[in-house]
């Protein structure tokens, strides 16, 4: 990563929704793609990931704990796109981890979704004890080809660490929180050392006070745009791949358009200097569930 926050890895603006990165293990993964986390029930699901793909979304990101993987399922059956055109991620929770169920969770996950194979399978959670058990069980499930890539979500230095350690395959992402003001910085730093791929998780902070913030209104102004643009818009010149939730139709157009326009180098800087260390989620070096 540059001081000013450009990534070498900048995609093609001309692409749009179709922009994608390459993982470590060669797998392309759209820059931008679509959280359903809160989206409840099958129905509600379906319609939020259906239009979104009608706007060009390909990158589809569950969770077996968030309760819709049936809908995700349903909608990628029903939305006319190509299976292979799409990029679909889910993760094994942590009772599963526990238990030592990863591969069986995996296919209730596919079961659930309706597909033959997964684009991208996350460990929800460092499981004490388990991080390593976890990952061996992942890396099973890849070479079994269930799974294309696979990944973990909220794994810190320690964790990253301890898996690293015992990992014939390291992982290709890294989904984190990560928003203006929860910037992680020597994480993502030790992630694209590792050429684990970032991802941000609520990078629109839940809709919380970083959308009032005086510094990004005042660049959202100059470019015309609305802050959640520019907030996307920095994730991807940061490398960070990002997934901005929504279940309304105008905010899914607008989230996903971000590629017409390019922060300046102060800009960017002016975005880094935003950082509080502020979590609106769990930590991931304590958390009871």
């Amino acid at each position: 990563m540059t001081p000013s926050g450009l990534s070498a890895t900048f995609p093609d603006t001309t692409a749009g929704l179709k922009a994608t990165v390459t993982l470590n293990d060669g797998t392309r993964m759209p820059w931008v793609g679509l959280g359903v986390w809160q989206i409840a029930g099958d129905t509600q699901t379906e319609k939020s990931v259906r239009t979104g793909i009608e706007l060009g979304y390909r990158s589809i990101d569950t969770a077996r704990i968030y309760g819709n993987e049936r809908g995700v399922g349903q909608a990628i059956k029903r939305c006319g796109v190509p299976r292979e055109e799409l990029f679909i991620t889910t993760k094994v929770w942590n009772d599963d981890v526990r238990a030592g169920r990863v591969e069986a969770a995996c296919e209730k996950s596919l079961s659930l979704l309706g597909l033959d194979y997964l684009d991208l399978y996350l460990v929800h959670w460092p499981i004490a004890g388990k991080i390593v058990e976890a990952w061996k069980a992942m890396e099973r499930l890849q070479r079994g080809g269930r799974v294309r890539t696979i990944g973990v979500s909220n794994h810190l230095r320690p964790h990253l660490d301890e898996l690293l350690g015992a990992a014939e395959i390291a992982p290709a992402v890294n989904q984190i929180e990560f928003h203006p003001y929860l910037q992680s910085k020597p994480l993502v730093e030790f992630c694209e050392a590792k050429t684990i791929r970032a991802e941000a998780w609520s990078p629109l902070m839940q809709g919380g006070d970083v959308l009032k913030d005086a510094t990004l209104v005042e660049v959202a102004k100059r470019h015309g745009k609305s802050v959640a643009q520019i907030i996307l818009r920095w994730d991807v010149q940061r490398g960070v791949v990002t997934i901005p939730k929504s279940t309304k139709p105008h905010r899914l157009a607008e989230n996903a358009a971000i590629f017409d326009f390019q922060l300046t180098e102060k800009e960017m800087f002016a975005v880094d200097a935003l950082d509080r260390n502020q979590r609106v989620g769990p930590d991931p070096l304590n958390f009871g569930f």
